[in-house]
């Protein structure tokens, strides 16, 4: 089966950290751009962030910039997102899907409509 599955969620303090995961488990994801979208409760799907298939080329939301990094290994078939200095504006379901986008290029445009689980991330004191 193939699907990529997020994790590394949970309930962090305002100001913290967090770092998630995206697997891809029945298919090598080193050829696709991948990219993050979140979303919260009574809030429309949002583009988070993306990265080209070489890992050459990354985009942010603008709200989002420095604060959020996103990083692949395709050795480990996974791509990760760093998320720093969390705030209380930041608490959603998180999922990642290919994207379009080649080598050197990415786009916050999903390649398909299938959203797995996603992982939530709670931002709480």
């Amino acid at each position: 089966q193939l699907q990529l599955v997020e994790s590394g969620g949970g309930l962090v303090q305002p100001g913290g950290s967090l770092r998630l995961s995206c697997a891809a488990s029945g298919f090598t994801l080193e050829y696709d751009a991948i990219g993050w979208f979140r979303q919260a409760p009574g809030k429309e799907r949002e583009g988070v962030s993306c990265i080209s298939s070489s890992g050459s080329t990354t985009n942010y939301a603008d709200s989002l910039k420095g604060r959020f990094t996103i990083s692949r290994d395709n050795a480990k078939n996974t791509v990760y997102l760093q998320m720093n200095s969390l705030k209380p504006e930041d608490p959603a379901v998180y999922y990642c899907v290919p994207v379009v986008g080649f080598l050197h290029m990415c786009s916050m445009i999903p390649r398909n409509d299938y959203w797995g689980r996603g992982t939530q991330v709670t931002v709480s004191s």
